[in-house]
């Protein structure tokens, strides 16, 4: 197992599967932030200091109690080219603060890329853990199975009052971050999402961008996570989280029908011209894309198009990604050169399946 193999592969075998609820929530995410006791933390410490825990985790993960995770890939990111690193954050690998800002940082991915340790990043490690549709509850049990096996090799830094310490106060607690992945096109179209994010936020959650905070919703899809990590168990936090997308799965799938009742005849003129410009279009920039897709996806799960499966656009919106396309291509590209590349290989894509079909 290589970096190239993480990189040529668009979508992550993890992804390929269905999931509960899979035509609303894409994917559901465990991150666990930990420290080493009597270490400094990352916004601290030298790099001979990060260097010696890179090595330490390295070999904690190929120890004999870790093979039973599978085959790991240790990945220093000082050794990864700024591009390839573009692409692991546009996969959900690694985070932009990782592959930006991290010296002497690393990752250790599991071969179907649903295990994610990230070293040195603002914490000593965050164990990820990703899973198709809404399944919190599997991706906490297996994070938290990771936690456990790495915690009989070192002692992190733990209070009894506090929990755990990390660098930032928002995660000390359990250090949680528990979040999911949706698409809500009905939502946004009957322009319910202005209502409901506030809802939300009174709740002790967060809705941000596909790729974390700071990051627009491209295509609507949004990330909702847990801001309490102080003060509640695990399973409270994944359970209030779950609750709460419970409902606004409800309203989508509320929404949606209420669309194809009162304008089904538009919304199947608005998938179907989505679909004209993705399969015909020369050009095209990653917001039009994105749009686009997510029509043709609502279109997919309201049963107006059958030839198109939805593992499909998946790969696409991480195909059409600025750093997977430049990967693709091989090397840079200026930005009229990624829109020609990535409206040639939606089209290459789309006429593919057409064929398999």
């Amino acid at each position: 197992m290589t970096l190239e193999k993480f990189l040529n592969n668009a979508v992550s075998s993890w992804m390929s599967a269905e999931g509960p609820e899979s035509d609303i929530i894409l994917s559901s995410r465990i991150r666990l932030a930990r420290n080493l006791s009597n270490v400094k933390f990352p916004t601290l410490f030298s790099n001979d200091e990060a260097g010696e825990i890179m090595s330490k985790i390295d070999e904690i993960i190929n120890s004999e109690n870790l093979q039973s995770l599978g085959k790991m890939e240790f990945l220093s990111i000082d050794n990864i080219k700024s591009l390839e690193k573009r692409v692991l954050v546009e996969k959900h690998l690694i985070s932009p603060q990782l592959a930006e800002h991290s010296s002497h940082g690393a990752v250790i991915l599991s071969e179907n890329e649903d295990i994610s340790i990230m070293i040195n990043e603002e914490d000593h490690i965050r164990i990820q853990c990703l899973f198709p549709g809404l399944q919190l509850d599997k991706a906490l049990e297996k994070a938290n199975r990771i936690d456990d096996l790495l915690e009989d090799k070192v002692d992190y830094a733990f209070d009894e009052d506090l929990g755990y310490l990390t660098s930032c106060p928002s995660n000390v607690g359990t250090g949680l971050r528990a979040s999911v992945m949706v698409h809500l096109p009905a939502l946004i179209m009957t322009r319910q999402m202005n209502r409901i994010i506030p809802a939300i936020n009174q709740l002790g959650l967060v809705v941000r961008g596909i790729y974390g905070e700071g990051t627009e919703a491209l295509g609507n899809i949004f990330q909702i996570s847990n801001q309490i990590t102080l003060g509640k168990s695990e399973k409270d936090i994944v359970d209030d989280l779950t609750g709460v997308v419970q409902q606004i799965i409800a309203q989508e799938r509320s929404a949606r029908e209420a669309l194809v009742k009162t304008s089904n005849i538009q919304l199947e003129d608005r998938v179907y011209r989505s679909y004209g410009i993705l399969a015909n279009s020369r050009i095209i920039e990653t917001k039009e894309a994105a749009e686009c897709l997510s029509d043709v996806r609502l279109g997919i799960d309201a049963g107006y198009i059958n030839n198109v499966s939805k593992n499909i656009l998946n790969e696409l919106m991480i195909l059409t990604q600025p750093g997977f396309l430049q990967q693709y291509a091989g090397g840079p590209l200026r930005p009229v050169e990624r829109d020609i590349k990535r409206a040639t290989m939606i089209r290459e894509r789309l006429q593919l399946k057409d064929k398999e079909c």
